[in-house]
């Protein structure tokens, strides 16, 4: 089984989403269901099917964060020991060549990522080009609108 790198953060996120399901969403179904069965002719009740597929849902989602969870490799960046390489975890100040722009980043797992909140995925194509690359390196990035570089300016593990 393949380990899936995931942040501290983001496997606490994770845990809290499927206690929520497991206490809050899945018995509010059960009972959501119950009450519909009491109504009757279950052919036509809309509640019921309403119902049975928010059910589906949520026992879907658990199954997926139970998988997630138990193949994830938490991994606490502020305990990384890379000496200023960009790994996973990392958080990273970078200027745009061309427009002299900076940005800051922290490279997370697919699950996690969230551009508004400066978080991007490992598998990204701007954070495949960083990893590796030190304070001081350029970066070329395949975007869609053709390649860009990036300076990295700094690189901390918070």
């Amino acid at each position: 089984m393949t380990k899936t790198p995931v942040t501290v953060k983001g496997a606490q996120m994770m845990r809290e989403e499927l206690h929520n399901l497991k206490t809050v969403e899945r018995p509010s179904v059960i009972t959501a269901i119950a009450e519909a069965r009491a109504q009757g002719d279950l052919s036509e009740n809309a509640e019921y099917d309403a119902a049975k597929e928010k059910q589906g849902f949520i026992e879907g989602r658990i199954a997926d964060l139970e998988g997630k969870l138990s193949s994830a490799q938490i991994i606490n960046p502020a305990e990384v020991e890379a000496e200023g390489r960009i790994v996973f975890g990392a958080t990273v100040e970078l200027e745009e060549l061309e427009s002299g722009e900076t940005v800051t980043y922290q490279i997370v797992g697919d699950d996690e990522a969230d551009i508004k909140q400066s978080k991007i995925s490992i598998s990204s194509p701007i954070a495949r080009a960083l990893i590796g690359k030190y304070a001081g390196d350029t970066a070329d990035v395949q975007a869609p609108g053709g390649v860009r570089q990036y300076e990295v300016l700094d690189v901390k593990y918070i």
